[in-house]
């Protein structure tokens, strides 16, 4: 050999084949220049290749490449993007990919390689070693590969990869005297035997990590680049030792054997569980498998001239064009993602390489310019000489996202209709709520997670009641509110409290719904919560925490962490977002509305771009101060004279609150609903607030209880509430219509432009919508009278369409309504027979079997529910044509559920004030998508 080599290690070597071979084969896939870029401004078109029936393998390289970038469902997304990259001219280490239809036959088969695969695989490794000069299998230079997952979607570290296969105890003596390198090819082989042994014979990587760790003390190395050539060569057969003990055989001496068992651990990876588990969070759902990808090595590990690293073409936490990412000296890709040793900045790089670094820059503005996208990139440096082994679009955070795609408009990348489809609609909240520090975050225990039901990034002390949570707040105490579950009693220290951190419900549920609408952090279903309220202790994680100890929760994750985490607040819609929300309104149709009970929680969603309310929630204004208790006296009275006493208290409560929300909504339209809840949630169910309500009222405390009792029901969500409670008390009707149009008068005579539309809620029938719109024309004429106003009152009457029967009636009752508007939430309740807020006992498994596709509270279900919506609106629409028609669940903020909606032809959604700019984003996406389609068939 030509270089000097230690002694123990030419001991060693002689015990192989010896032999070299000349650097030429090394050098013939290095490319000193980038290919010159398409011209900027011209669409991403990937080559116009065509899948092969039955063919299972597709090469790349400088000979022959058989794929491109519009391959991804048949060659996935690293396979696509590495045929991509080859045919714009990068410097790409040749190899093939195995399709993700193989690895469905794979499972088709009984998890059996199907029939002529590896026949494939031979011919495609043929055409590697003419490409290359080498041998697969050799003795002297071999051909060695790296073996990677890569389904159509990206899913970062959830399958398999094996680097160096092909090495054997004799191929390593012909690596090493190829190179010159005896450390670098023992080492690659303690790679190879690490890695294929943990992910294809699933021997425990700690196994190989602590003989390693052994031989690091040994030669008294601090990393693992501190150990010597004669080290790592006790290394392999340490390593080889523990494969031999762990699989009962020696490590397999033949490369094809090697090649063949890789390929079945990558596709059984796709059906593991950190893969399942992905899949399900990510809700990524048909696609038949993942692809393989078999891929000629070069080697970050060669020396100090050698490196490998990860980066972003622009910054992916906070959209800055700058070239962002880590490398590592004498490294392979895996110690990147490792985190075995610390890696540089790439800022870094030109110190140590600055051609290698230049070089990068070019290809980062190739690849934006070709794929009009930020990229995530892989890369390999081989003593000075660049290779690409990976890009792909790049994850972000939404405050990146809207940077980039506003950026990549003014540098003519990509139009604005692209730029909104860059940006996912829910991201957005990042730019409007608290979040925690994401650095505080990695130092902070997490307790435990539950639902992320409202974002943001709350921190306090346990408060365990409502009256509680009020009474410490009015000290100036931040508190977090924690309860099993919470019910509209709770609503005034929802509203006082940081946070809502409850042990059950779902994302609908009360804490949940009512949350969102505040923009107030809330996590719920964090099932491993203890709560004794009575104690005032909080149990989690094996640790107690009591009224005077801070937890932080993250609405945005669901996380439960102890102590205080720092916390930043983003910017209000201005700069790239405003551009943003801009863009939205040129492009969509779908109108936006807002749920909001309050004239702060009205004013805030205009400031979001609402326009107009779809639903105020009037029983939400019945439990503050003075209020409960006129409230109380209507429901414990016996007569109608003295309930219409009790009302005639509230009434003007309830026209102060109209009037403020229809001066917030000037000139926009205010959907008001009737009251809905049943009556037994205004009243108190434990003895000790029983008693503080009869004195309060100076009544009995037996006769609360009995009334408590008389208005308890087997199931209140199907029982005397909504439209029922009118019909049975006309009474509460007429005090909340007479509110709504004094309200109206006020503002109109203060020149205020009030549209105020009354909704009546849960209609079943045409009659009983009919019977309460009669009523609610009366009250509106008695009251048009009372106060002498001449004018016209434009008040529309229309219907919550919340009932199944209501759908399929549509027809009828759209003769009695001027608009329909659509609850999901409780129609999803009533449709599919769940509670909502006792879904999430069983949600979990029906997701992991698949039962569900998804939470059906969180994202409208369009085979069931969302037929019914659309039967619902043709209906309603064939009997009154210019009937309007909107939503006002909490789907209505939900991206996937808006696109439903536009498609469906609906008016307008309505959501809380913090998702208005979701809703915009997605109707804006939904019609230049449908747009796109359509243009597409011209």
């Amino acid at each position: 050999m030509s270089k000097k080599v230690s002694s123990k290690a030419l001991v060693a070597l002689k015990q192989h084949a010896a032999g070299s071979v000349s650097k030429k084969a090394v050098k013939k896939i290095a490319r000193k220049t980038v290919a010159t870029a398409p011209a900027a401004g011209a669409p991403y078109k990937p080559s116009s290749h065509k899948p092969k029936p039955g063919k299972m393998v597709y090469y790349f390289g400088k000979t022959m490449c058989e794929g491109d970038g519009g391959m991804k469902m048949l060659l996935g997304g690293k396979g696509a993007n590495l045929a991509e990259m080859t045919s714009i001219g990068l410097p790409v280490p040749p190899g093939f990919t195995i399709t993700t239809d193989t690895c469905a036959a794979y499972y088709k088969n009984g998890e059996q390689l199907p029939y002529g695969l590896m026949n494939e695989v031979n011919k495609n490794i043929a055409m590697l070693e003419k490409e290359l000069g080498k041998k697969f299998g050799s003795n002297d230079n071999p051909l060695l590969v790296s073996v990677r997952s890569g389904a159509a979607v990206s899913m970062p570290g959830m399958m398999n990869t094996i680097l160096n296969l092909g090495l054997t105890d004799a191929a390593v003596t012909g690596l090493a005297n190829a190179t010159n390198n005896v450390r670098f090819a023992y080492d690659a082989y303690r790679r190879l035997i690490d890695m294929f042994g943990d992910v294809v014979m699933g021997v425990d990587h700690k196994l190989f990590d602590d003989e390693l760790s052994k031989i690091k003390a040994k030669y008294e190395a601090k990393l693992d680049t501190d150990v010597p050539a004669e080290g790592m060569i006790e290394v392999c057969e340490a390593y080889k030792a523990v494969y031999q003990r762990h699989v009962g055989e020696v490590f397999p001496q033949n490369p094809f054997k090697q090649l063949e068992l890789a390929i079945q651990a990558v596709f059984k990876s796709w059906n593991g569980d950190k893969a399942v588990k992905y899949r399900r969070i990510e809700n990524v759902r048909g696609l038949s498998g993942t692809a393989v990808n078999v891929q000629s090595m070069v080697y970050g590990n060669m020396g100090s001239d050698s490196g490998t690293g990860v980066a972003f073409t622009r910054n992916n936490a906070t959209g800055e064009n700058e070239f962002y990412g880590e490398f590592l000296i004498n490294a392979q890709g895996e110690d990147v993602v490792a985190g075995i040793r610390t890696p540089q900045s790439v800022s870094e790089m030109p110190k140590w390489n600055k051609k290698v670094y230049n070089q990068l820059i070019d290809i980062k503005h190739k690849l934006e310019r070709h794929y009009r996208d930020m990229q995530d990139i892989e890369f390999t440096i081989e003593r000075g000489t660049l290779y690409m082994l990976q890009t792909r679009t790049g994850k972000r955070n939404g405050i990146s996202a809207v940077r980039i795609a506003c950026d990549m408009v003014k540098e003519k990348l990509i139009d604005e209709k692209t730029a909104i489809l860059r940006i996912p609609a829910g991201d957005l909240t990042q730019l409007l709520l608290p979040s925690f520090d994401p650095a505080a975050k990695k130092r902070t225990e997490v307790l435990t997670r539950g639902i992320p039901a409202s974002p943001g990034a709350a921190v306090g002390k346990p408060a365990f009641s409502a009256d509680e949570a009020v009474r410490r707040a009015h000290k100036g105490e931040r508190v977090i509110l924690v309860r099993s579950e919470t019910s509209p009693e709770d609503v005034e220290g929802m509203h006082m409290a940081a946070g809502i951190l409850t042990s059950t419900g779902g994302r609908t549920s009360h804490a949940a719904v009512v949350a969102c609408g505040w923009g107030k952090c809330c996590v719920v279903g964090a099932g491993e919560l203890i709560i004794d309220e009575h104690k005032g202790i909080l149990k989690v994680g094996g640790q107690t925490f009591g009224r005077e100890d801070s937890i932080s929760i993250d609405g945005f994750t669901g996380e439960v962490m102890s102590g205080e985490v720092t916390r930043r607040v983003p910017d209000k819609i201005s700069g790239d977002f405003l551009q943003v929300m801009k863009w939205s309104d040129k492009f969509r149709r779908l109108q936006v509305r807002t749920n909001a009970d309050t004239p702060e929680d009205a004013q805030r969603a205009r400031e979001f771009g609402a326009e107009g309310i779809g639903l105020t929630r009037t029983e939400h204004m019945f439990f503050e101060g003075d209020r409960i208790k006129a409230m109380r006296e209507m429901i414990l009275a016996e007569t109608q004279e003295a309930r219409i006493k009790a009302l005639d208290k509230l009434l003007p409560y309830q026209r102060d609150d109209f009037v403020g929300i229809f001066k917030a909504m000037k000139g926009l339209p205010v959907t008001i609903r009737l009251i809905d809840p049943p009556l037994h949630e205004f009243l108190p169910q434990e003895d000790d607030a029983v008693a503080e309500m009869a004195k309060m009222l100076k009544v009995p405390a037996e006769k609360v209880r009995q009334r408590v009792h008389q208005l308890h029901e087997m199931n209140p969500m199907l029982g005397h509430r909504g439209c029922r409670l009118c019909i049975t008390y006309p009474e509460i009707l007429a005090m909340q219509v007479r509110a709504i149009v004094e309200a109206t008068i006020d503002c109109l005579r203060s020149n205020i432009k009030a549209l105020p539309e009354i909704m009546i809620p849960l209609v079943g029938t045409k009659k009983e919508l009919a019977v309460l719109r009669a009523e609610v024309e009366a009250t509106i004429a008695q009251v048009r009278n009372e106060q002498e106003f001449k004018n016209r009152l434009d008040i529309k009457i229309g219907t919550m369409i919340e009932i199944p029967r209501a759908a399929v009636t549509a027809n009828e009752i759209a003769e009695a309504a001027d608009f329909f508007s659509f609850g999901t939430n409780d129609l999803t309740q009533m449709t599919f027979g769940f509670s909502r807020d006792d879904i999430n006992t069983f949600l979990p498994d029906y997701l992991r079997r698949d039962l569900l596709p998804h939470d059906p509270f969180q994202s409208i279900d369009i085979g069931g529910v969302g037929q019914l919506v659309e039967m619902g609106t043709t209906r309603g629409r064939a009997t009154k044509a210019d009937l309007k028609v909107g939503v006002c669940g909490e789907h209505g903020g939900d991206p996937k559920s808006v696109h439903f909606f536009h498609a469906a032809g609906l008016d307008y959604v309505s959501c809380s004030p913090f998702r208005v700019p979701i809703a915009r984003l997605a109707a804006a996406q939904a019609a230049v998508m449908e747009d796109r389609a359509a243009h597409s068939h011209d």
